[in-house]
């Protein structure tokens, strides 16, 4: 059965990921477009030939299946519990929820007409990532994660809502350690965090002309921000497992690099690559594996770029489908909320 889907937001996600890649895929039809820019929706229109509201509310729950949620940051709480209290299902694009009340919230909409809330992030479904999920139960306990998303020149639309604190949430710490810390806990299980420690700086975000070269459609509206463009923190968690982050919009690095870094007992795995759109990127990935000093390079299936949005898609249907997954994103995303949270008091301690 063909899953009929609204696109909710018409940003650079909206219309230049989401639109393009349901209309390609044979599992999903696109019904109708919501944006609060009449012009937006007006495009939308003429370029696709669906319908186009300015608000979730027009949508109609016998008519659609599933929203896909690509509004700012500040908005995806609120426009996905509207629309899972009128029962209609939501694929929200990460950050979930910017507080542990917006997660509550949530929950509960959830739970009124029965609906899915299913989360979008996309980095776990890279084939890369895939191989190395493969390889982390050969390497013994695990003991030690680094996490690393570093680009060059990266910040996304400066003046506009990315960098603008009571919009986006953070800065580099929503936007890209969202990313990282859900394709951890693709790769081992998730664990409660005991203790963290962490510091950020705005140096790129306030100097400017340092936005990102693959978003060119959205013109700079203003210099500067309020939030990082570079956070880094050493996490503890429960089960004694340490995790070392690093997150950067923008660096003096020649290359935009990911890095993925798992220690075990038995063994160490590294993956190199580049995450997102970025045409700056590491010519190709690269998944190494050193044991009792001999290091080993491992096939990595290469793949375009964005292909693991597409594979994100390939298995919507059926978690849309599963009822089991009824509750999953929102407990995941408390644990995440409230680790980003935990994060910024130590970077940004409250005076006594």
């Amino acid at each position: 059965m063909t899953i009929r889907v609204a696109v909710a937001g018409l940003g650079w996600a909206g219309r230049e990921l989401w639109l393009p890649l349901l209309g390609e895929h044979d599992a999903f039809e696109v019904i109708a477009a919501v944006d609060s820019d009449t012009r937006a929706c007006e495009a939308v229109r003429q370029k696709i030939g669906v319908r186009a509201y300015p608000d979730v509310d027009a949508l109609n729950p016998h008519d659609v299946d599933l929203a896909v949620v690509a509004v700012p940051n500040h908005l995806h709480a609120e426009t996905a519990a509207r629309l899972l209290r009128r029962g209609i299902s939501v694929f929200l694009e990460k950050p979930v929820c910017l507080t542990l009340e917006e997660a509550a919230n949530l929950a509960g909409a959830e739970r009124a007409a029965g609906a899915t809330l299913l989360a979008g992030s996309a980095a776990r479904h890279r084939a890369d990532v895939t191989a190395l999920r493969q390889v982390v139960p050969t390497l013994g306990r695990i003991q030690h994660a680094e996490l690393g998303w570093t680009r060059s020149r990266g910040i996304p639309r400066p003046g506009g809502w990315f960098t603008e604190l009571s919009k986006a949430g953070g800065g580099a710490l929503v936007d890209l350690g969202w990313h990282l810390f859900d394709t951890l806990n693709s790769l081992i299980d998730p664990a409660e965090i005991r203790q963290v420690v962490g510091v950020t700086s705005d140096d790129f975000v306030r100097a400017g002309g340092w936005n990102a070269a693959w978003r060119l459609d959205d013109t700079p509206t203003g210099g500067g921000g309020d939030v990082e463009d570079t956070a880094r923190g050493f996490l503890v968690r429960h089960d004694g497992v340490s995790v070392s982050l690093r997150t950067s919009w923008a660096s003096h690095d020649e290359r935009d690099v990911s890095m993925l870094r798992i220690e075990g007992s038995e063994g160490v795995a590294c993956l190199r690559c580049t995450f997102g759109f970025s045409p700056n990127r590491l010519p190709a990935s690269e998944l190494a594996v050193s044991r009792v000093g001999v290091t080993t390079l491992l096939p990595v299936l290469a793949e375009p770029v964005g292909t693991e949005y597409r594979t994100q898609l390939d298995s919507l249907a059926t978690s849309l489908a599963d009822p089991g997954n009824r509750g999953a994103a929102i407990a995941d995303a408390r644990l995440t909320v409230g680790l980003i949270d935990r994060f910024y008091q130590s970077a940004h301690p409250v005076a006594g």
